[in-house]
């Protein structure tokens, strides 16, 4: 089986579900990783891993939607709920702006009362403040409630918000594309469909996003390949994923809880997600959930991008998870794994190399 898959593999085909579900469960890890590295090779021959200088805002911590897997959200009516004004908004982003930051993710929970207009006037006035810094923000999920509650249609919604400012979307909120793991740890967000239709007209109107995928929650080798053939199904359509992010479910502090996905189960999924998403660029290593060493591991197993510098993070750390890294840092664990460092934008244009 091993011989015929790399031999579809240097012929540029693309597997079959039966091939890959037999890779994640059946092939060796270290063969797995081999063949992703070759595929990332091909991709990106010249040796280099980006990064993006960036900081994840999360301007509030209300959110109906209640996931079973989530440690951060709370109740309107909780004492620990809060919702950030624009002043201390735009406070965190120049501090961002003055590190030469250029990408601001900013996400939130299903506030119940946040309609349209305040990120409309609050995309406007960060735009016209900080220009050199792209607006990469709100997930799927919240683009389709804002609609909701504003009275609009999603694509409505999409085009008003990018009007104001908003430039890309995150991927967030895909956890698996597959609605039976949906309802089991997630009931009340968007279903796998919408999620997609999202991701779809984002596209349609020029504005490119990224691809995510949380697992080790209560999913199966299945259900992982056929979120991955969801991802490279809707790419194939709209060509608007600039890369994939898979990451792991983190169980403390969780309504779900659960066991803590191993490395080597993180290293399967992340080298078979670039043998699979033949069709998009990029695949990104998530320090964040792993850690600088495995994610300096991952660099051999077909990433080749390793996020953001995070200046901020507050979801993952909820769950007890708090791994942090400065641009130094990310630069050195990529000259020390023997690659070229390059800093990109958020649509992955190359601004500076650090060579030794």
């Amino acid at each position: 089986m091993i011989e015929n898959i790399q031999h579809i593999l240097a012929s540029d085909e693309p597997l079959s579900r039966d091939q890959a579900l037999w890779l994640l469960t059946e092939a060796d890890l270290l063969q797995l990783g081999r063949l992703a590295d070759e595929v990332r090779r091909r991709k990106h021959p010249g040796n280099r891993v980006s990064f993006v200088v960036d900081r994840n805002v999360n301007y509030s911590n209300v959110c109906e939607s209640k996931c079973k897997f989530c440690a951060f959200y709370c109740d309107a009516e909780s004492e620990k709920a809060y919702l950030l004004d624009y002043a201390t908004i735009f406070a965190k982003v120049q501090e961002l702006a003055d590190l030469g930051g250029t990408q601001l993710l900013m996400q939130g929970g299903l506030h119940p009362s946040l309609k349209i207009e305040w990120f409309e006037e609050l995309f406007r006035q960060l735009r016209q403040q900080f220009p050199q810094v792209q607006i990469h923000s709100l997930s799927a999920a919240e683009i389709c409630h804002i609609a909701k509650l504003s009275g609009l249609t999603m694509s409505e919604a999409l085009r008003r918000l990018q009007v104001a400012g908003l430039k890309s979307l995150p991927g967030a909120g895909a956890e698996v594309l597959v609605d039976e793991v949906r309802q089991r740890i997630s009931p009340n967000k968007i279903g796998w469909q919408e999620w997609g239709e999202v991701m779809e007209a984002a596209h349609a109107l020029g504005m490119r996003s990224t691809a995510t995928m949380m697992f080790g929650s209560c999913e199966t080798p299945v259900d992982i390949v056929e979120h991955l053939f969801r991802i490279r199904a809707i790419q194939a359509k709209t060509g608007g994923f600039t890369a994939f992010i898979p990451w792991t479910f983190q169980p403390h502090n969780t309504e779900l809880g659960g066991k803590t996905t191993s490395g080597v189960d993180y290293l399967k999924v992340l080298a078979l997600s670039r043998i699979v998403l033949d069709n998009i660029d990029n695949i990104q290593a998530s320090w964040v959930t792993q850690g600088a060493n495995m994610a300096q591991v991952a660099l051999f197993f077909g990433a080749n991008d390793l996020g953001g510098t995070m200046l901020e993070e507050n979801v993952v750390a909820a769950a007890g998870i708090s791994f942090r890294m400065s641009q130094e840092e990310i630069i050195d664990l990529a000259q020390s794994a023997g690659f070229i460092p390059v800093r990109r934008t958020t649509e992955y244009e190359i601004l500076e190399e650090y060579l030794k």
